[in-house]
């Protein structure tokens, strides 16, 4: 009997297995020593609750790395058209929260087998009176045969910040090949 493991661990994939994307930081731009955990703004986390393996390292812990599950379903080589994946009502504290981080110029940090991925949470008007947030994330993920090699975020449905709305998240897959050698 022979089991074969693909993960992050091996960076080797077998169609259809699981790629896990995990939730770092987000802080203010202009000062990027200043991290929070991503979570510790008001996101709501994807259904899918758990995973094949965790991947917290003392040398993670060190740098201040604090990976957290997305709960994002993503499958090797395998296209995501845009899902829903969760919804939360903006109370007027959520509200609050949001639009600091936005007026400062928050951005996170996710990871995909290893590989960085930063977005920003949103961004002001022009007259800088109101607060929109990105509320869908597009995935443009490149492989090599069971590699992945690139990934590229790309931050849509910019939604305007008001107290007691429903904020719909959503996301989306796309894999290319990609000729580049791992």
């Amino acid at each position: 009997l022979n089991f074969i493991h693909c993960d992050e661990h091996d960076h080797r994939y077998e169609d259809g297995s699981e790629v896990v994307l995990w939730m770092n930081t987000v802080g203010p731009y202009h000062n990027r020593q200043e991290t929070y955990n991503y979570f510790s703004l008001p996101f709501c986390r994807g259904k899918k609750k758990e995973i094949s393996h965790y991947h917290e390292t003392l040398g993670e812990n060190i740098l201040g790395v604090e990976l957290e599950i997305s709960g994002i379903e993503i499958n090797f080589r395998i296209d995501k058209p845009k899902t829903d994946f969760c919804e939360i009502t903006l109370t007027p504290e959520f509200y609050d929260t949001f639009t600091y981080a936005i007026k400062n110029h928050y951005w996170y940090q996710m990871f995909i087998d290893d590989l960085p991925i930063w977005g920003i949470v949103g961004e002001m008007d022009e007259a800088g009176k109101s607060a929109y947030i990105w509320t869908h994330k597009k995935f443009e993920i490149g492989y090599n045969v069971d590699r992945i090699i690139d990934v590229n975020l790309t931050s849509e449905a910019k939604v305007r910040l008001q107290p007691n709305i429903q904020l719909q998240f959503s996301y989306e897959v796309t894999w290319k090949q990609n000729k580049i050698v791992f």
